[in-house]
């Protein structure tokens, strides 16, 4: 089995795509180091490594051709390859999707970089360590149970239990070549799309200052060779602004995705160096009195959790299909939105939601333990992914930490109440467009952009009580559901942002067995004993918050099970519990006019 078949349809970066590339997904030689003898023996010499795993899944995975489940925290990978005939090239990037967590590169047993942060992309020029004919590629991994790494909800002790999974260690995102020009566009970032038709973006380059010319056609979607518009811009420095309107504009929404294809050519001293195509989606956010509007329009957020977790895969996504039926299910289900849960999904995910029409809060996964290397570990990890993503235009909020992940004395540590500010501001100064979410859930500082409360109170009539004092004065409770947490932190306090349940329902399916063998989640979950059930319980809750005049959005948990937590809308294996269409018209009944509302 290989994921992502087609190469021309399932490029691993769509926001910026060159034609030429070769994807490194399949076998690959492997080997498990418990020892930590591979530096001092020098694995990297060209070897042959004795297994074989599948790329890009987890050696913890099915898929993946070994299937432990115990805890490696070091291995190694190592594949021939040979450049394809016919590329031409000053530069030759061996791309990694992603990869948990530390890895260093060989390249002919010469190293060719290193890499920390097991969440989001990186890529070395291997050119210069090339030689004629077949060349050897060697990856060392370490992926520690360190508690101050970055690690989201994978187990510390390898095996699931309550809101915990599997663990995800090594290669588990596409591993891919890309000849490039020496002189080259590094990174495109654009700053504005908005439904009036005006667009900006920066090229920014891999080369010097120098006479430095760029082009930017913008088609009429993504499958047009219509220009609509172009753009043209001149610059000694190595980045350049490109502006352009584009006329009779079709704004981006979960109802209308409309997409525009951008192609941008770089040009020095007027001979074509470089080109890419990436694209873009007209739309605008802006938190107004309370709420939540899109395009100018006031929305509610109706989104579902969502984990990206496949029994098989584990983190890893099974193909580019499975992305995009998860996209497909939601919608299904009426929802217009996603809360991406502790992961920061393949881009191939937010392509799909951009395409399908599926708003999404980013979320960072995080640490269990505080030190100040485990901050500057998340702080550098979170800002690689808001550059990776910024583009996407179904993006509509960023998430650096959920319910005080990581940092266990907010209420008493300075410093920890400090870095949840930062983190937004520098957020912010990466993509000041979006709102950005300070710790989900509860604790919140005095710079939130929207108050988000967890709150998993069973029955309705009890959750609807605790906001009575809500309706009455406009203010959200002192404390939150669990263990009265504070929902603001000393110091900070509601200031009118938008509220949000941002995870709600969470209903389990009780197990059959002895009641003394369920895992502790049923002590803090409701439970139903069966589909019916849960078709009432969902009803009830979701009239009642429609009751809400202040509420701004919810968030369902959840989408799919994932391992214990089996309370989601469809089983791990994609099976419906409830019906979708009867599901998406309960929704379209408690919010009608759509998705938006004037």
């Amino acid at each position: 089995m290989r994921t992502f078949e087609d190469l021309r349809a399932h490029h691993p970066r769509p926001q910026m795509v060159r034609q030429q590339w070769a994807s490194l997904d399949g076998w690959w030689e492997f080997a498990f180091d418990d020892l930590d003898a591979g530096m001092r023996e020098r694995w990297f010499d060209g070897r042959t490594l004795p297994q074989q795993i599948l790329v890009p899944f987890p050696y913890q995975s099915a898929a993946s051709g070994i299937g432990s489940r115990e805890i490696h925290e070091i291995m190694w990978y190592s594949r021939s390859v040979d450049v394809p005939a016919g590329w031409d090239y000053g530069a030759l990037l061996l791309h990694f999707g992603a990869c948990d967590y530390r890895a260093d590169v060989w390249i002919n047993g010469r190293v060719a970089g290193r890499n920390r942060g097991g969440h989001v992309p990186f890529s070395f020029d291997i050119a210069p360590w090339l030689k004629p004919g077949s060349n050897r590629i060697t990856l060392r991994v370490e992926d520690r149970q360190d508690p101050y790494q970055p690690r989201g909800k994978q187990s510390s002790s390898g095996t699931p239990v309550r809101i915990y999974y599997y663990c995800t260690s090594g290669i588990w995102q596409n591993v891919w070549l890309e000849p490039v020009p020496a002189l080259r566009i590094d990174h495109l970032r654009i700053h504005e799309a908005h439904p009036d038709g005006s667009l900006a973006l920066t090229v920014h380059l891999h080369g010097p200052a120098g006479d430095w010319e760029a082009e930017l056609d913008v088609l009429d979607g993504l499958d047009s060779d219509t220009v609509c518009v172009g753009a043209r811009s001149a610059s000694r420095t190595p980045s350049l602004a490109l502006r352009a309107r584009i006329p009779q504009p079709r704004a981006w929404s979960p109802e209308a995705p409309n997409l525009y294809k951008l192609r941008v050519r770089l040009l020095h001293r007027g001979q074509l160096v470089d080109s890419v195509e990436a694209y873009t989606g007209l739309r605008s956010i802006e938190l107004r009195d309370g709420f939540f509007h899109l395009n100018g329009k006031r929305t509610f957020l109706l989104m579902a959790l969502d984990q990206g977790y496949w029994p098989d895969t584990l983190l890893a996504a099974p193909s580019d299909e499975a992305l995009r039926e998860d996209v497909e299910w939601a919608r299904r289900f009426g929802f217009n939105g996603v809360r991406k849960h502790q992961k920061i999904e393949h881009e191939r995910w937010l392509y799909w939601c951009d395409v399908l029409g599926l708003m999404v809060w980013e979320e960072m996964p995080n640490a269990r333990s505080w030190s100040e290397e485990s901050e500057e570990r998340l702080e550098r990890e979170w800002l690689r992914a808001v550059v990776r993503d910024a583009n996407h235009p179904s993006i509509v909020g960023w998430v650096p930490v959920v319910e005080s992940f990581g940092f266990p004395e907010l209420t008493r540590h300075p410093h920890q109440h400090d870095f949840l500010e930062r983190m937004v501001a520098r957020t912010r100064m990466v993509d000041p467009t979006r709102p950005v979410i300070d710790n989900d859930g509860w604790q919140h500082t005095d710079v939130t952009d929207i108050c988000t409360i967890h709150d998993y109170s069973h029955p309705i009539e009890k959750l609807l009580e605790r906001y009575a004092g809500t309706l009455l004065t406009g203010l959200p409770p002192a404390t939150g559901w669990h263990k009265a947490r504070e929902l603001f932190l000393a110091g900070a306090q509601y200031r009118g942002q938008p509220i949000v349940f941002s995870e709600v329902g969470g209903y389990l399916l009780t197990p059959a067995g002895p009641e003394r063998r369920r895992d502790r989640l049923y002590d803090h979950y409701g439970n139903v004993g069966n589909e019916d059930e849960l078709a009432q319980r969902y009803r009830t809750l979701m009239q009642g918050l429609a009751s809400l005049p202040f509420l701004a959005g919810l968030c369902y948990t959840q989408l799919t099970d994932v391992e214990h937590e089996q309370n989601g809308l469809l089983t791990a294996q994609r099976i419906p519990r409830l019906p979708p269409e009867q599901v998406a018209e309960l929704h379209r009944l408690l919010w009608p006019n759509g998705d938006a509302e004037p």
